[in-house]
């Protein structure tokens, strides 16, 4: 067996990790596939956070320490942070000009929302990847599907079809749906088209991740929101209408929303787990399941967790940071040319911290021998892009 590099985090990243483990809406499983790092380290470093939190507020802690702190953070601020910030900025005043053309010209309106996510697309992925707009994709027996807004295309798609409006599903690796103001009724409608497009494709078999993930994204972007009355909480809304269409809608973890981001909100992340049975070593019992089942969960990455006094969550986050690290992971389990880039954007903590409600499914959803095999203890839960991970994102 290979042994593993040591790895030395900062101070700030055993902070987040502790904090979070606090928290405690997570398992130490999660976290140590969220941070790849050791179960360990999470339980020593909530020991030493508690053990030096009263210290902070102890007579000794000066001002001067707290400002070098600061100057520190400062400077260690990485680069891609502020590129984030400025996209986040962008897409903020193109939806203050959206929404003043809308009432003169609703269909043009609705195009350049469509063409601001489509240019950070081009912008940000790979240049093998080829980004366009307003079309439907087509299954292998001929069926469309409902019109899509932006379509990425995998670099292996052939360039003479690309303007052909109707693209081979096959050949399409994520596929979004764009909104100006997202609504209650643009989520529930997202849900759905997201089970029109993965039902072009057939199911898949061999791995626990080809069982639960279709070969393909689908997603809802939008620039903003429409709960903004006082005292409204637009996460939770939020939150609410996407777990209620999932549960009413969603029959099966592949036919799921993959990516939810609102620009100045909060993005949400599809998150699936397999719970392995007490064959394996270190399994403990989670709400009486028996193994070979499976958990699924929309985690949010928002600027505020909510139920906190404080923000915890890191300086530097967008919402946008985090759709693009979490797009780029996802594709990466597809291509593995994007797996550098991916684990680049996890170390550099990209996408925040997020939390999110589970849904839990019976052993059903495996074909007879995942099952199997997962029961008989095939799992792992170290090693990156794995498909047989106990939990990808």
């Amino acid at each position: 067996m290979t042994k593993r590099a040591r790895q030395h985090h900062s101070p700030a990243f055993k902070a987040e990790v502790a904090l979070a483990s606090i928290k405690g809406d997570k398992t130490i499983a999660e976290l140590v596939r969220q941070y790849d790092v050791g179960p360990n380290q999470v339980t020593k470093w909530k020991a030493q956070l508690r053990a030096g939190a009263p210290g902070l507020f102890s007579p000794g802690a000066t001002s001067a320490e707290s400002a070098s702190a600061a100057e520190q953070s400062a400077i260690n601020r990485h680069d891609l942070y502020e590129f984030m910030s400025q996209l986040s900025q962008e897409m903020s005043a193109e939806y203050q000009r959206i929404r003043r053309r809308a009432t003169e010209d609703p269909g043009t309106a609705g195009d350049q929302g469509e063409e601001n996510w489509a240019a950070l697309l081009r912008g940000w992925l790979p240049p093998t990847y080829h980004v366009v707009t307003k079309g439907r994709l087509i299954g292998v027996k001929g069926a469309p599907s409902p019109q899509v807004d932006v379509i990425v295309l995998k670099p292996s798609y052939p360039p003479k079809l690309r303007d052909k409006k109707l693209y081979l599903a096959a050949g399409v690796a994520a596929a979004f749906e764009c909104k100006t103001t997202l609504t209650a009724a643009y989520i529930k409608k997202a849900v759905g088209t997201s089970i029109a497009v993965k039902s072009l494709f057939a199911d898949r078999k061999g791995t626990p991740y080809r069982e639960l993930r279709a070969p393909i994204i689908y997603g809802l972007l939008a620039h903003s929101h429409s709960w903004k009355g006082n005292g409204s909480s637009p996460d939770s809304n939020v939150d609410k209408h996407l777990h209620n269409a999932d549960r009413e809608k969603i029959s099966h973890p592949r036919f799921g929303l993959d990516l939810l981001c609102v620009a100045d909100l909060a993005t949400w992340v599809s998150f699936s787990m397999t719970f392995f049975g007490p064959g394996f070593a270190g399994w403990t019992p989670l709400r009486g399941l028996e193994q070979g089942y499976a958990m699924t969960a929309y985690t949010k990455h928002s600027r505020y967790i909510e139920g906190q006094s404080e923000n915890f969550q890191s300086a530097h986050f967008t919402p946008i940071g985090t759709f693009i690290s979490y797009l780029i992971q996802k594709l990466a389990w597809e291509d593995p040319t994007c797996r550098d880039l991916a684990d680049y954007y996890r170390l550099a903590n990209l996408a925040g911290s997020g939390s999110g409600e589970q849904r839990l499914w019976p052993g059903t959803i495996y074909s007879n021998e995942i099952r199997a095999r997962i029961v008989g203890g095939e799992l792992n839960s170290g090693r990156s892009f794995d498909e047989w991970s106990m939990g990808f994102t």
